[in-house]
């Protein structure tokens, strides 16, 4: 059986449809002739590649799973299963030359001793991919390329080993390793040295390889008489992760396993210390960005306090005597503008910054009531809460209004890059591509639009229209927003049903998410906060008052209060039903408001479930574990196939109040979307009401 196929391909992707699309089909035509197998190993992409692979490439073997199970790992599942008497290991965001696996599998059988080859690679401008052929990272190795010197001397046999940059890039050679991007390896070395090591989540994984195959005696081939593309990196864009530290950890690992001993203390310590740092490095920059605008903040906060001292004192001689009280009033006033949203990307709101301020003069002067020490004037505080009022609100406002102007260049680029928020249209019908294609062309609305996400993985599949890509489906815009960095999501209700606005609005209620929506009828507007006017078309802020922190806050620690001023009467009574024997706690799966199932306790009697107020009580032991809350919506059985429901199921709620009128499913939305859009404290306190004196 095995004699039978020549090669076997086998490609792991992760969120690179398009790409993973353009090497299937380069890879199929290269393999005309041969006896072959295709693997793909997709892991738990969210962009539609499963999908596409199915109907595009049916004679592909198909391995999909559920999480990210790491490079490797995903590897070996086909590795497993391969039947070639050559295996090739090759990225899905490369493009194969149709006499690769030609030159490649000739290679290999008439060199008895080459384990493994690889070929030239090519970035996509047409320069060398220098990682196509490497020296293993020893200490000295891994030195020269963290101290830069393989940069400065290509040329040198002793600086330049890591990317042997020394050797002519056309010449046929033997090297210790080459890129995991494509590698071809001979079944008897498979079955000699072994699967990948799954230790290696990412990275580093291919050196290990190539390290135990030199172990066991086996030589490695660079072969330029043939070349690939490589779009070098689009799997690990799309990575929830920071692919950054899992370099780091890789090459720690990779360091640890094979170099641990035999090599001295001090330059194994110098590469740790140089991965260190480059990792330090890394952070400060990503601080340095993430803070920049807080830093003027803080800079226009200062220019405000001098002016207050001025204008209370006339004079500058007491700045000495606030340099102990100016730093505290300077971060309570920060906090307050970070409460206010005015440091989400893209958020230049004048309103805000005022806001925070206004709050953050309310919190300035209550420290001053309560901690004298700090009250040195508390006109200096009002008149320094005024001028930040006016400057902080007023540096934003100058570049909103600078943005608009072409004869301001610098500040019309700078406000337009500070501006501009990332975003996404959900939908891909026709309404939905001319939205994203009106946001996109309309400067001053402020929006560098990302794509279209699909409702269903089915939409994924069909031919994209107008150039438009498709970056994903809504079920996955966690990882969506995370990865293409998204700040705004905008809803065409032409597209979107209400059940999948709400859903994804619980869903992404933790990711600092602006959603908003195209209305077909403003009487249904739910939460609108404001609208942004986009010449005929309403852009309706989506701004549930459930969702909002100090709601959810409220909300459970009522829940959590409820039960403990219960609790001495459900404690023994809930040991009573534990021990009654005509009475069993039954656990079941619930709608939650996420897709995966709520797991609570009901209580049983005779085969029936309990009802009443009796059947309460186990259920107040899953609000009070937060899995259910006191007014909430209807208790349905969990179906997968279902849409979450997008808040927590109740005790009781409006729905529950209504059964006696045995509502249909739409009265039933009707009831969520009415609790939705006008929670209160207050409406939640007259259901309860209301559902008590039913009892």
């Amino acid at each position: 059986m095995q004699g039978r196929i020549d090669i076997s391909v086998v490609v792991v992707s992760y969120n690179v449809k398009p790409y993973l699309e353009q090497a299937l089909l380069s890879i199929h035509k290269a393999l005309r002739g041969t006896r072959s197998e295709v693997f793909v190993v997709d892991n738990a992409s969210g962009d539609g590649s499963p999908a596409m692979v199915r109907t595009k490439f049916p004679d592909v073997r198909l391995i999909v799973n559920d999480v990210n199970a790491g490079f490797a790992r995903a590897n070996n599942q086909a590795l497993q299963r391969v039947r070639g008497r050559a295996v090739c290991l090759i990225n899905p965001d490369t493009l194969v030359r149709e006499d690769t696996f030609r030159i490649c599998v000739e290679t290999l059988d008439s060199r008895p001793d080459a384990g493994m080859v690889g070929c030239k690679i090519l970035n996509p401008d047409g320069s060398l991919q220098l990682a196509c052929r490497r020296s293993f990272p020893t200490p000295w190795v891994a030195f020269t390329k963290i101290s830069g010197l393989s940069m400065l001397f290509p040329g040198s046999h002793i600086f330049g080993r890591y990317n042997l940059t020394y050797l002519d890039p056309d010449a046929t050679c033997e090297v210790e390793a080459v890129s995991g991007s494509f590698m071809i390896v001979r079944r008897e070395v498979l079955e000699d040295v072994g699967l990948l090591d799954e230790s290696f989540f990412l990275y580093g994984e291919d050196l290990d390889w190539c390290y135990r195959i030199h172990q066991k005696g086996w030589k490695i081939i660079y072969l330029p008489a043939t070349q690939i593309i490589h779009y070098k990196g689009r799997s690990a864009r799309e990575a929830t992760f920071d692919t950054l530290r899992v370099f780091d950890d890789a090459m720690h690992l990779f360091v640890k396993k094979h170099f641990h001993s035999g090599w001295s203390f001090i330059p194994m310590w110098f590469l740790r210390a140089g991965i260190w740092i480059r990792s330090g490095v890394s952070l400060v920059l990503r601080l340095m960005e993430r803070l920049a605008i807080p830093l003027v903040d803080v800079l226009w906060m200062q220019a405000g306090f001098v002016l207050a001292l001025l204008l209370r004192f006339g004079t500058l001689k007491h700045w000495s005597s606030y340099r102990l009280v100016n730093p505290v009033y300077t971060l309570v006033w920060l906090a307050c503008l970070y409460a206010a949203g005015c440091y989400r990307k893209g958020v230049f709101s004048s309103a805000k910054a005022v806001g925070g301020t206004v709050l953050g003069l309310v919190m300035s002067a209550s420290l001053t009531f309560f901690f004298p020490q700090y009250a040195f004037s508390r006109k200096v505080v009002l008149f320094a809460g005024m001028f930040n009022a006016v400057l902080l609100g007023g540096w934003r406002l100058a570049i909103r209004l600078f943005s608009r102007f072409p004869h301001f260049p610098f500040f019309g680029t700078v406000g337009r890059t500070l501006l501009r928020r990332r975003a996404v249209v959900v939908g891909t019908g026709p309404e939905s591509r001319k939205l994203h294609e009106r946001l996109k062309h309309r400067i001053e609305a402020g929006y560098d639009m990302a794509g279209l996400i699909a409702i269903e993985e089915r939409d994924l599949v069909r031919p994209a229209e107008g150039g438009i890509p498709r970056i994903g489906v809504l079920s996955d815009l966690g990882r969506i927003a995370r990865t293409h960095r998204i700040q705004t999501v905008i809803f065409s209700t032409e597209s979107v049903d209400f059940q999948s606005i709400v859903s994804a609005i619980a869903g992404g209620r933790n990711s600092h998410l602006d959603f908003k929506m195209v209305p077909r009828d403003l009487d249904v507007i739910i939460g609108s906060s404001s609208i942004d006017s986009l010449e005929d078309m309403p852009l309706v802020d989506l701004d549930y008052r459930i969702y909002r922190t100090h709601a959810l806050v409220l909300k459970r620690a009522t829940d959590m209060l409820a039960v403990l001023v219960l609790a001495p009467v459900l404690l023994p009574l809930t040991a009573a039903l534990l021990l009654h024997p005509a009475y069993s706690f039954r656990r079941t799966e619930i709608a939650g408001e996420m897709s995966e199932p709520v797991r609570i306790r009901e209580l049983w009697a005779r085969g029936r479930k309990t009802g009443g107020w009796l059947g309460l009580v186990p259920l107040f032991w899953s609000v009070f574990t937060g899995k259910m809350t006191l007014v909430g919506l209807e208790v349905k059985s969990f179906d997968r196939t279902a849409p979450a429901a997008g808040f927590k199921p109740g005790l009781t709620g409006l729905t529950q109040l209504n059964t006696a009128k045995r509502l249909s499913a739409e009265e039933k939305e009707r009831y969520r979307l009415y609790y939705l859009k006008n929670y209160s404290y207050l409406l939640d306190m007259e259901i309860l009401l209301k559902a008590l004196f039913r009892l």
